[in-house]
């Protein structure tokens, strides 16, 4: 499945040439060519499909349209004091403003590292190094494509290419961003108990590597329909939920208690802590 699109990839993204640390967390500029042409809001669809580089949540937004009709509803304050703000990025975004981003009251961002094992984000090294120097707590993301190789595989290529973990309580553990198949059937062809087990595939290799349980982010709609109640993960793997909406409503089967919440895509990818700064920073610290 990815084949079909790592010639559109090469004819638009410079190549990454540079090798990752073990924890996939040296990264330098020479590590990742910029691309031109980045925009500072959410790219549409169609386009994210010709390059093969979807952003966390764009699949959600095309196919749950319900949420997309919400997406400017306000964000309700009842437990703002106990709750941290950040934004996710990745290469569409290109060279990001982090003193604005910082100055606007964000205090932490994920970044996209990776996207199945054709891709790479050319501006992780700016995007993942400057959140830090700026003073934010930062993360990398892997935009998941189950079914197209193992999960081991792309924990694996999420960990070399800058996915990894330290123990400097300004690293985020990484997340698997797991939403609908941008190139076909909504599970990439799996049953919900291949998926939960392509799911835990990548958990352990996750943790075999860093020695952190990944985040995962996804819909409960997409859950609901693709993994279901096949495996339990909530006692181990923290729960980014996307629902752009004024609550964040129902959680996926497994869940009683959400970390992340990705509630906007406008002006950027907003997202919130479930918790006061000093929980976010236990979370960095492991």
């Amino acid at each position: 499945m990815e084949s079909t699109v790592r010639g559109t990839r090469r004819a638009l993204l410079v190549a990454a040439t540079a090798a990752a640390a073990v924890l996939g967390l040296v990264v330098t500029p020479q590590a990742f060519a910029g691309e031109a042409g980045p925009t500072s809001g959410t790219t549409a669809v169609d386009e994210q499909d010709t390059t093969g580089n979807h952003t966390m949540g764009s699949q959600i937004r095309k196919h749950e349209p319900a949420q997309k009709d919400q997406e400017q509803a306000p964000i309700s304050a009842a437990g703002a004091e106990a709750s941290v703000e950040g934004i996710d990025v990745a290469s569409y975004q290109g060279n990001v403003d982090w003193a604005g981003q910082w100055g606007a009251g964000k205090r932490f961002a994920y970044v996209k590292a990776t996207e199945g094992t054709g891709y790479t984000n050319p501006y992780f090294a700016q995007q993942y190094n400057g959140s830090y120097n700026i003073g934010m707590i930062r993360g990398a993301y892997h935009f998941a494509l189950p079914g197209s190789s193992s999960g081991a595989t792309q924990a694996n290529y999420f960990v070399d290419h800058g996915g990894g973990w330290s123990r400097d309580g300004k690293t985020l553990p990484g997340v698997a961003d797991l939403e609908y198949n941008p190139y076909g059937a909504t599970c990439y062809g799996l049953s919900q108990a291949s998926m939960a087990a392509w799911i835990r595939d990548f958990a352990n290799t996750y943790r075999s590597r860093t020695g952190r349980d990944a985040v995962f982010y996804t819909s409960t709609s997409w859950w609901s329909q693709c993994v279901g109640t096949a495996q339990s993960f909530g006692s181990t793997n923290p729960l980014w939920v996307a629902r752009y909406s004024s609550t964040v409503g129902t959680l996926p089967s497994g869940w009683g208690y959400y970390t992340f919440w990705q509630y906007s895509s406008t002006p950027i990818d907003q997202d919130r802590f479930n918790g006061a700064i000093d929980r976010l920073q236990v979370l960095a610290t492991g």
